[in-house]
């Protein structure tokens, strides 16, 4: 036994003599994960160890769980006073002064954020509360792409909604932002300013054709003919880009930043372009806007920005910003840079895809779970402190980090457990036959909350009739229960086998095969019978459950799941917790949560 399995096994045993014999798996996998950062790159395997150990624990009699734990650990079970788990610090902001810290948040609104964007979002607050700071949004919304590529499939450009689900994202996450601005009330001050640079010599006009500045001149460090033309040819050229005589894509302003910096990506840097698509705000008032960096450099000014934080991607900006601070003889901003975070192929950011899927009525709005927008977070029952926290926990380490959903999954349990109440639900169903049962009513009683016994319980009639009822399994619980290392932990069932239609009674298993057959057996329970899930026949409901892959789950659920309201969150007993987006009498849907 390694480490991390003693781990496992000694917080699994603790938790089962806890509850009752019953260890909590995601209650474990919790618990190490905070207190194990490190071993969440390899969530996926440590999470199919906890779910193999506690499996074998709860085979176990109380006696023995609590036997090996105090084996494990002799103090395992004393008493401790409660604390708080382990708060996560983030470092100090460089300079900063309590009560004259001010940041921004700076989202470009062509949708919902999402939780790649959290993150910044997240940090800025938490900073900003921490300084008695001034937190501001303002809207990065210049002008996208050029109306020319305004219809292909991948062009970005702001759309108005953006204006409101922007905020309301910010709110659910309990980011506290005091002013509102925007990028696109300040773009005539972004052109005369580009003006008066190259009226100082400081930038210029270039027409040259995109690709021919890239290969002929900025790889290999050479200036372009533009650079070295008069200056009255660039105040020419430069009214005729704002006035329309010249066309999107045939000329761009150039700031003088050098074409022999060491990084490509410095030399002289496009500060002005064309556009001719109109602006959800503004319209076709204005035809030349400023790339981010150009507007960034003069509006951290304007607005007072003492401290900025961004992912460490956008390193080069906060280069050309500096320069242009440098240019003005403007006192810095503090940067600080993140580490980029990684997402697998589970998550899927794209706001233009998200965009294009939901104006075309392929997603449920931008709350599509599919969206991972932070208003689908909502709309799946994540609790917003489940995202704050695990993005705390990252820090503002540099380096890169591979984001795992458990560890917002972990948090949310924790969160949302108390207030879900437990329902049987089972997928892809399959019909059994129960024969012989010796009453003539059942009706079954499971805790509403086994983890929450006070909470009481919950009566699901079972609808005997001539002895003889009808229930359903989900399909998947005819194969066997093999762990991640190959181990056969249960057989698949068999005709003859004995098994336990959890919260109910035992049977045994007579025929299988397009239907299933079972006799009853007893009500007693029996250590180490294979336990299965079941819903009755009697007034079950269809229900459908999207995942945020777009897979949709579909089953039955028990009867008093019709008499809750839409937007309830529950756990679905052997599946995951889920929010009830819409509940009628013949059907329900839903969104997974985790």
């Amino acid at each position: 036994m390694n480490e991390v399995e003693k781990i496992i096994w000694l917080e699994g045993l603790k938790n089962a003599v806890k509850f009752k014999g019953k260890a909590n798996a995601k209650a474990v996998m919790g618990k190490l994960m905070r207190d194990m950062p490190e071993l969440r790159t390899q969530g996926k395997e440590v999470k199919i160890k906890i779910f193999t150990i506690i499996k074998e624990i709860n085979q176990l009699d109380q006696e023995t769980q609590a036997k090996k734990a105090l084996e494990l650990d002799p103090h395992a079970l004393d008493e401790k006073e409660k604390a708080g788990p382990e708060e996560k610090v983030l470092p100090e902001l460089p300079g900063a002064e309590n009560g004259k810290v001010v940041m921004r948040l700076a989202p470009y609104p062509s949708g919902a954020l999402h939780v790649g964007n959290a993150r910044m979002c997240v940090l800025n607050d938490e900073y900003v509360k921490r300084y008695n700071g001034k937190l501001l949004l303002v809207f990065d919304d210049t002008i996208g792409t050029t109306l020319e590529k305004i219809n292909e499939p991948n062009a970005k450009y702001v759309i108005p909604e953006a204006y409101d689900l922007i905020p309301e994202g910010l709110d659910w996450l309990g980011v506290k932002y005091h002013e509102t601005h925007y990028k696109s009330d300040r773009v005539e001050y972004h052109q005369k300013e580009a003006g008066n640079l190259i009226d100082r010599g400081e930038a210029y006009v270039c027409t040259c054709e995109a690709q021919v500045f890239r290969d002929e001149f900025k790889r290999p460090g050479k200036n372009c003919p533009c650079r070295s033309k008069d200056l009255e040819h660039h105040q020419e050229l430069y009214d005729q880009m704002k006035s329309g005589k010249i066309g999107e894509g045939d000329a761009v302003v150039r700031l003088k930043t050098g074409m022999d910096q060491k990084d490509p990506a410095m030399r002289d840097h496009i500060i002005m372009r064309i556009s001719d698509a109109p602006h959800p705000r503004i319209g076709t008032k204005v035809r030349l806007w400023p790339v981010l960096e150009w507007s960034w450099g003069l509006d951290d000014h304007f607005l007072g920005i003492t401290h900025i934080i961004r992912g460490i991607d956008l390193k080069k900006e906060g280069e050309v910003e500096k320069y242009i601070w440098d240019l003005y003889g403007w006192k810095h901003s503090h940067i600080s840079l993140y580490g980029r975070l990684k997402f697998g192929d589970e998550f899927k950011f794209s706001k233009t895809q998200a965009r294009q899927n939901v104006r075309a009525g392929i997603y449920d709005g931008f709350g599509d779970p599919r969206t991972w927008s932070l208003q689908s977070l909502e709309a799946r029952g994540i609790h917003p402190d489940s995202v704050r926290q695990s993005l705390i926990d990252l820090g503002m380490s540099n380096r890169g980090i591979e984001f795992d959903k458990n560890w917002i999954y972990s948090y949310n349990t924790k969160l949302i457990d108390a207030d879900s109440n437990r329902y049987w639900f089972v997928e892809n169903p399959k019909a059994v036959k129960i024969l012989d049962i010796p009453m003539d009513k059942y009706v079954a009683n499971p805790l509403l909350n086994p983890q929450f016994p006070e909470k009481g319980t919950r009566n699901v009639p079972m609808g005997i009739n001539n002895h003889q009822c009808d229930v359903f399994m989900a399909s998947a619980d005819l194969d066997a229960v093999i762990n991640h290392k190959g181990k056969v932990l249960y057989p698949a069932i068999t005709e003859g086998q004995d098994i336990r239609f959890k919260d109910m009674f035992n049977v045994k298993i007579e025929s299988i095969d397009e239907n299933i057959t079972a006799r009853y057996l007893s009500s007693d329970k029996i250590q180490g019978i294979r336990k299965i899930q079941v819903v009755p026949e009697l007034n079950n409901i269809p229900i459908k459950i999207l995942q945020p892959d777009g897979i949709v789950t579909e089953g039955f659920g028990e009867s008093n799941l019709r008499t809750l309201k839409p937007g309830t969150s529950v756990q679905f007993e052997r599946y995951g917790y889920v929010k009830l987006r819409d509940i009628s009498p013949n059907n329900i849907y839903g969104y997974f949560t985790n």
